[in-house]
């Protein structure tokens, strides 16, 4: 009888064991999860991380992460519309919001990523194929840019664009936001990854940008020279008004110091007038005796201090 009834109990507690190992579940910070009874969903999902609890047997746990997921397409080969065919590499973002829409729609992560293959290459055919080749590799109108005034750029662009790249990037984005949210999923984030030319389209894609920025070089150069010819007739003229205006000084300041010297000289004669004459006399004889003949009769004023001497 005792061990029929330790029997009994082991067996009780290991059922009561079971029960409460089916009935709990734990989610970490990473998951979240969808609880469903006979196939249908049951309550709201479970987003808190920790301990939670569920019926056994008759209800299932279904765990989706909560994390933002990697979503890599395949190149796909679209034409744009002017003809040019490319291959078109799209990357994105995603993260399931709705995990019992998810549940109902997707079922798992990996259908999903094979759902987001067919929704993003047809969005990205559809407007990639609207516009021309141009708009899908550039996201402006500048080629080359050089300054015409503050913070204004010159705008040297010979094929103009009418969205670009980047525009037409947030339009794919903002059109598959739409469509995948019908699935429990928010598109975070969506970039054109890479953009390559077949093969016949290369060609002449390379000569094209070639010759356009061969076309831009000549125009900077162009300009280069106006502007040297520019600055070097305003060194010209500068350098005419600084030459005009150093020879008005010297003029200037030549008139005055010879004025001043007359004032000088004046003032000195004023004072022994003789003796200035004599001195400037004596000072001419040198210059005027020493070379060559010189005929003075004995009358002369200039002979007139060296016959006093005599």
């Amino acid at each position: 009888m005792k061990q029929s009834a330790l029997a009994l109990l082991l067996i009780l507690f290991s059922v009561l064991g079971i029960l409460v190992l089916s009935s709990a579940y734990i989610l970490d910070e990473t998951e979240q999860a969808v609880i469903t009874q006979f196939g249908e969903p049951v309550g709201d999902s479970a987003q808190e991380p920790g301990l939670h609890w569920k019926i056994p047997f008759i209800q299932v746990i279904h765990k989706f992460d909560k994390r933002i997921l990697d979503w890599d397409g395949y190149p796909s080969e679209v034409p744009t519309r002017d003809k040019k065919f490319i291959w078109v590499d799209v990357t994105g973002r995603w993260q399931i919001k709705d995990p019992l829409k998810f549940l109902q729609t997707m079922q798992n992560e990996r259908n999903a990523q094979s759902r987001l293959d067919d929704i993003m290459d047809g969005i990205t055919r559809n407007y990639i194929t609207r516009y021309n080749l141009v708009d899908i590799v550039r996201s402006t109108n500048t080629i080359l840019s050089s300054p015409k005034a503050e913070g204004e750029l010159e705008d040297r662009s010979y094929e103009k664009i009418e969205a670009g790249r980047d525009a037409i990037t947030r339009q794919i984005l903002g059109a598959a936001k739409v469509v995948v949210a019908e699935y429990g999923i928010d598109l975070i984030d969506l970039r054109i990854k890479r953009i390559n030319y077949i093969v016949t389209v290369q060609h002449k894609v390379f000569e094209r940008m070639i010759s356009e920025r061969k076309r831009a070089a000549e125009s900077l150069r162009s300009e280069g020279l106006g502007l040297r010819a520019e600055i070097e007739g305003q060194k010209e003229k500068e350098l005419k008004r600084i030459t005009s205006e150093a020879y008005r000084t010297v003029q200037k300041l030549k008139g005055e110091s010879d004025a001043r010297a007359t004032d000088i000289y004046g003032e000195a004669y004023s004072k022994d007038p003789e003796f200035y004459a004599m001195m400037s006399t004596l000072e001419k004889y040198p210059e005027t005796l020493s070379d060559g003949r010189l005929v003075l009769t004995t009358k002369s004023d200039f002979l007139r201090y060296l016959k006093e001497v005599e």
